[in-house]
């Protein structure tokens, strides 16, 4: 009689392994440190841009005080240069908080103390302040950005941004796509492999070079087809040019890898069915492999959204809500970059207002990420 095996008393469950533990660890560690990182962020820029909104912002009128007064004074002799106050407007002077009441012979009679501010006495030369009240309907629906006088309309910067965009786009997603195309589908591995590094070389130049390329080399190009009196020396179309150009191998790269990844069953039924290469690749893999180019297309449009050198450079130095391409234009980041460029005191009305540009971009680029994912998982083929 055979005798009956003893089960075994051992636990099949894995040992854990001290290397992966530590590995796991340390990726679980990154990606938290991200999370905090962009938590940090959106808390910064929501603050400030807040603090913004939400607050009185105090514009220098470079308008001096030209005799000193008292606690009592109620009428302040000013210079005759600097920005002008009208009536209703509220003043600062040092600490003092008062409120333009009328002018009488150049001189303004305030409203002293305002806001729970107490009346001092002040020197003559000391600089009146004006107070500005942005607000998140100016914000959206202006056409002019001008903080020194009041005005905070952001259009003209976001139209500028999307101008170039725009371009970018559609100077890179046909050359991309016939790019990822040729790769993926009519060069062989020797070809592939030689030139998909060569490609690939464009995302590792500097920003700074494709800025003075499009000043030197795509402007003065653009001005002998079109003319000199058509296209300014600072134009959004070489601009957005070059960042197409800039963007042309994030295209290419992301869109070759979601061809490649298309079955090459599909292929093989399309020819068995008389399909040409040419109409395999677009009537068969080009949709198959849509909600990766959709992908690889709304990433490279946050990428050009967000350049800053190349129209910083490029573009203009100046808000102007225009629709020609050849003409000056300041983008939102070409912004960000000449205000925060200067010598720029902390808590003035331009550094407080870059707070809400950056806000604005992040937003953007928020929505094109979510719409991104939205896009993959509604498109998204799946083989087995």
């Amino acid at each position: 009689m055979a005798t009956p095996r003893t089960p075994a008393t051992g636990s099949l469950k894995r040992k854990p392994r001290l290397t992966e533990l530590v590995i796991q660890s340390l990726l679980f560690l990154c990606g938290l440190l991200s999370i905090f990182v962009t938590a940090g962020i959106i808390y910064e820029l929501g603050k400030e841009s807040l603090l913004f909104f939400g607050r009185t912002q105090w514009q220098l009128t470079n308008k001096p005080i030209a005799a000193a007064i008292s606690p009592a004074d109620t009428a302040i002799e000013v210079g005759a240069v600097g920005t002008p106050a009208q009536p209703g407007d509220l003043l600062r002077i040092n600490g003092e908080i008062v409120r333009l009441v009328t002018i009488e012979n150049g001189a303004y009679v305030v409203e002293r103390g305002v806001n729970d501010t107490l009346p001092a006495a002040h020197a003559a030369g000391v600089v009146l302040e004006k107070g500005i009240d942005p607000s998140l309907a100016e914000f959206f629906t202006g056409t002019t950005w001008a903080p020194h006088a009041g005005l905070f309309g952001v259009l003209p910067l976001l139209n500028a941004t999307l101008m170039v965009s725009g371009i970018a786009i559609l100077v890179a997603l046909p050359l991309g796509l016939a790019t990822a195309i040729y790769l993926s589908e009519y060069a062989s591995p020797k070809a592939r492999n030689t030139l998909k590094p060569v490609l690939e070389v464009l995302a590792g130049v500097p920003t700074v070079v494709y800025g003075y390329f499009a000043l030197t080399f795509m402007t003065p190009l653009l001005r002998t087809i079109f003319g000199q009196d058509v296209v300014q020396i600072y134009n959004t179309a070489s601009a957005g040019i070059v960042i197409g150009i800039l963007i042309l191998p994030l295209v290419s790269t992301i869109s070759e890898d979601a061809l490649t990844a298309v079955p090459r069953s599909l292929r093989e039924a399309a020819y068995g069915l008389g399909a040409t290469r040419l109409e395999t690749a677009v009537r068969i893999v080009l949709p198959a492999a849509f909600s990766g180019i959709a992908a690889a297309v709304i990433i490279a449009i946050s990428r050009a959204i967000g350049e800053t050198m190349v129209v910083a450079l490029a573009a203009g130095a100046g808000p102007a809500f225009t629709f020609n391409p050849f003409q000056a234009a300041e983008t939102m980041t070409g912004h960000i970059v000449r205000i925060s460029g200067g010598d720029l005191s902390y808590d003035s009305l331009d550094y407080n207002s870059i707070f809400a540009i950056g806000l604005m971009l992040f937003l953007m680029t928020l929505v094109l990420n979510i719409f991104s994912q939205y896009i993959v998982r509604r498109f998204r083929e799946v083989y087995e």
